[in-house]
């Protein structure tokens, strides 16, 4: 028997919301195209996602992986922070 590694999803998206402990609201967006009309549109969704270390701030660009849940609507963790937010 030979066990499969399971693919775990990876998305990218950007931190909206870094008010909880441990905790970071990630929004993704995405880029489809209407079925009817053709034209590309923008879809958007927010993750809760886990950042142990607290280190992921408002405006960064993250990478977050699937997870077992952690809480009831927590099932992502922060992976690394690709872009850290300008301060202007």
């Amino acid at each position: 028997m030979s066990e499969q590694a399971k693919v775990q999803r990876a998305l990218t998206g950007r931190v909206v919301s870094d008010k909880m402990d441990k905790t970071v609201s990630v929004l993704i967006e995405r880029r489809v195209k209407h079925p009817l009309y053709g034209k590309i549109i923008r879809r958007s969704k927010k993750y809760l996602a886990h950042d142990e270390a607290n280190q992921a701030k408002v405006g960064d660009t993250v990478e977050i992986t699937e997870s077992r849940p952690i809480s009831r609507h927590k099932s992502w963790v922060v992976t690394r922070v690709v872009q850290v937010a300008q301060v202007i």
